[in-house]
């Protein structure tokens, strides 16, 4: 992940899984990016008050993914890096929310 500007992601749940959801915060443009989204660099604040590093892509013929780097709950538990598909991107009130979708297996 690069040193572009991060931006605050608040997930539901301690983990993601599909159909969780992470709302982006303080996006300049949150209508026109709901619309068109761009990579961008993220950092995904848990529900227990963890945190890790992410990055969305938008380039894949198969839609938008999700990269999240590597971390342990606030339980404990480890979490290994992964990437999801995102299934929805749609704006709620001045941020933009993301749904979601399948982990991408390799």
């Amino acid at each position: 992940m690069s040193d572009a500007r991060a931006y605050l992601a608040l997930c539901t749940h301690t983990h993601l899984f599909p159909g969780a959801r992470c709302r982006l915060q303080d996006l300049p443009h949150p209508a026109a990016f709901a619309t068109a989204p761009e990579p961008i660099e993220v950092y995904l604040s848990f529900s227990d008050g963890t945190a890790t590093a992410a990055a969305l892509h938008t380039g894949s013929p198969a839609g938008p993914t999700l990269a999240v780097a590597a971390y342990t709950t606030a339980a404990g538990t480890p979490i290994d890096d992964s990437t999801w598909a995102v299934k929805g991107i749609a704006q709620k009130e001045d941020d933009v929310e993301l749904t979601i979708g399948t982990p991408n297996r390799a």
